[in-house]
């Protein structure tokens, strides 16, 4: 099985945000921390189709998983 790797640019690209670097550094740090009780697809800052893709990506640990892991741990 052959697995595609996805930058954090790809994955704000996917969620329909700003893609390029200042914006996601922007969208971090308007939004960390994020409570360690909160799971990140829980998170208030996003919509409900952000919310069912980040939900689904980790689930079927997906190609996806490791970089919204990777968000997960920049916005905690």
């Amino acid at each position: 099985m052959e697995t595609e790797f996805h930058t954090m640019n790809n994955l704000f690209l996917q969620l329909g945000l700003p893609d390029n670097d200042e914006a996601i550094e922007a969208f971090i740090n308007q939004h960390k921390p994020l409570p360690a009780n909160v799971a990140l697809n829980k998170a208030d800052c996003w919509n409900n189709s952000q919310r069912a893709f980040l939900t689904e990506a980790i689930a079927a640990d997906s190609d996806w998983a490791e970089v919204v892991d990777h968000l997960d741990a920049q916005l905690r």
